[in-house]
């Protein structure tokens, strides 16, 4: 069973045993587990439900694996004969989490 999901402003089409890396989720530890109420459709072909915006009763359920930090980004800056050169760099909290079960 398939279904579109909508978090942290984002949507991602899912099927159970799928794995997300997705943005941190805040205040969880490997082992947490998810439940997201967001779904905005559900099911395949004749048992495919279209939320409006989402599908009443339909949750996807999810394991977090772990939370780790991303691969770094580095931003440099620089204006040509002015002397200005400025290098910061970035790593994002991610959290990658396995989808258990879809229900709707």
């Amino acid at each position: 069973m398939k279904a579109t999901i909508q978090t942290q402003g984002k949507q991602y089409t899912v099927q159970e045993g799928d794995v997300l890396i997705l943005n941190r989720y805040p205040e969880t530890e490997a082992g947490s587990k998810l439940e997201i109420n967001e779904v905005l459709t559900v099911g395949e072909g004749k048992n495919f439900k279209l939320g409006s915006p989402f599908v009443d009763g339909a949750t996807v359920s999810a394991t977090v694996l772990e939370n780790r930090r991303g691969r770094k980004v580095v931003v440099f800056k620089k204006k040509k004969r002015k002397g200005y050169e400025r290098r910061r760099g970035h790593r994002q909290e991610l959290s990658v989490i396995k989808i258990d079960s879809i229900k709707g």
